[in-house]
């Protein structure tokens, strides 16, 4: 029989697993819809910031950049691999979301990307409960 505390860190473990894999699904998302078309993206984003300071190379190299690294850690959250360093670059690149939405005064964007920030620090936070993931098997291994 299991104690109320195993209970309750079984069920921090699954909902750890369930919050990764829809944060990995949606990131995983932003990435599959725009990397197919890059240099469309990136001229939307060249357009958004043309007002701002940052200088055009800088805009149009990160916006280059941006699906491909979504990509690439919402495969890693999905399927919980490396799960930690997924969640710093998700942050990280949250960040930098985040200054860019204050620089064009798109405030609200901004709101939403600190929603994202909460759950990938939430995630991080928890990892110790991280149960259910390819980097749990790799370990038994």
């Amino acid at each position: 029989m299991r104690t109320p505390s195993q209970s309750k860190s079984t069920d921090i473990e699954i909902a750890h697993a369930l919050a990764r894999l829809a944060l990995g699904l949606n990131i995983l998302a932003h990435g599959l819809s725009r990397i197919g078309n890059i240099p469309e993206f990136a001229a939307s984003i060249e357009k958004m910031f043309a007002a701002t300071w940052l200088p055009s190379a800088v805009v149009t190299a990160t916006a280059y950049a941006i699906p491909p690294v979504e990509l690439a850690v919402g495969t890693l959250l999905v399927f919980g691999l490396f799960l930690r360093p997924a969640l710093v670059i998700g942050t990280l690149l949250l960040c930098q979301l985040i200054f860019g939405s204050a620089l064009t005064q798109q405030w609200d964007v901004a709101g939403i990307q600190l929603v994202y920030v909460a759950v990938y620090t939430a995630l991080l936070a928890t990892a110790g409960f991280d149960r259910y993931s390819a980097d749990q098997l790799l370990r038994k291994n």
